[in-house]
C-alpha cells in the first residue's frame, strides 16, 4: 500500500493502463451520472475508493479546472470540460454522418444524432432530407428531454434514479398543445418507449413535426432519429424507420468499439 491509502490495491488497473488516470476518469463519470454535483462521501460510496485517494484526485482535477468546489463543499464538474465536450461532440457528429446519410437514402427524411449533456439533449449531427421541404435542426442546438423523441429514448434506457434526477431538474414546459406536462403521463410514456424500443415526438417540440428515435445501447448517451412533416411521417413510414434506426444505432456502436480497439 502507498501513501497510507488503504484499499488502493483492491482495484487494480487493467494491463497497460495508468491506474491514476483510470480512477480520475471514473470519478468524472460518477459525477456526471449523479447529475454533475456530488459530495466526496457519495464518490466514496459509488467508486469504492478510499476518501484520501478521492480527495487527492479531486483536488488535482480542481486545480486543472475540470472540477470545482461549491459553497456547499460538494464538487461539481468544471468549466474546462465544456471545451472538451464541444470538440468531442463535433468529432462524433463528423464520424456519424455516413450512417445518417444511409438513413436519409433509405427513408428520405432528415436524420439526426443527439447526445445527452447534463440534463439536456444537444444535437451533434444532421443529414438533411431529400425533399424540398425538409426539417432542419441546427447542430449545437440544446433541447429539453421531455418534448423530444431523442430525449425520451435516452431517458428510457437510463437507470431509474438517473432518470428521476434529470426530471427533477426539468420543467415540463408546454412547447405546443401536444407536449406532455404531467409527470405521471410522462412516466407512462417512458414505459411505452421501454416496451417498444423507440420513442416518438408527436408535434410536442414543434407543431407539424413528427420524429421517431432510438437510443444507442453502447456507453455513449446518444440517440439517433429521423424527423419530418407530420403529413409525410405516417405510421407506415415510422414502422419502416424503426428497424432502419436500430440497424444504424447498432452500426454506430460497432464503429465506436472498433475505434476504441484501434486506439487501445
Amino acid at each position: 500500500m502507498r501513501n497510507g491509502d488503504t484499499g488502493d490495491a483492491a482495484v487494480p488497473a487493467r494491463s497497460g493502463t495508468v491506474q491514476a488516470v483510470e480512477r480520475a476518469v471514473d470519478l468524472l463519470e460518477a459525477m456526471a451520472d449523479a447529475g454533475g454535483t456530488v459530495s466526496l462521501s457519495h464518490l466514496a460510496a459509488t467508486s469504492g475508493l478510499p476518501l484520501p485517494t478521492i480527495h487527492r484526485l479531486v483536488r488535482t482535477l480542481a486545480g486543472r479546472g475540470y472540477v470545482r468546489q461549491q459553497s456547499s463543499r460538494e464538487y461539481a464538474l468544471g468549466p474546462r470540460l465544456v471545451r472538451l465536450g464541444d470538440t468531442a461532440g463535433r468529432l462524433v457528429g463528423v464520424w456519424a454522418r455516413p450512417r445518417l446519410a444511409t438513413l436519409v437514402d433509405a427513408l428520405g427524411e432528415s436524420a439526426n444524432l443527439a447526445l445527452l449533456e447534463g440534463n439536456e439533449v444537444v444535437y451533434v449531427a444532421q443529414e438533411p432530407g431529400r425533399h424540398s421541404m425538409r426539417m432542419f435542426t441546427e447542430v449545437g442546438r440544446r433541447v429539453s428531454v421531455h418534448c423530444t423523441a431523442v430525449g425520451k429514448a435516452l431517458l428510457a434506457r437510463m437507470p431509474d434514479d438517473r432518470t428521476r434526477d434529470i426530471l427533477r431538474h426539468t420543467d415540463l414546459i408546454a412547447h405546443t398543445e401536444h407536449t406532455i406536462t404531467d409527470a405521471g403521463v410522462f412516466a407512462t410514456e417512458l414505459d411505452r418507449v421501454r416496451d417498444t424500443g423507440y420513442a416518438l415526438d408527436e408535434g410536442e417540440q414543434e407543431l407539424g413535426v413528427r420524429c421517431v428515435a432510438v437510443a444507442l445501447e453502447g456507453p455513449l448517451p446518444a440517440a439517433i432519429s429521423i424527423s419530418g412533416p407530420t403529413t409525410r411521417m405516417t405510421d407506415d413510414l415510422v414502422d419502416a424507420a424503426v428497424p432502419q434506426l436500430r440497424r444504424a444505432a447498432e452500426a454506430l456502436v460497432a464503429d465506436m468499439a472498433r475505434e476504441d480497439g484501434a486506439t487501445g
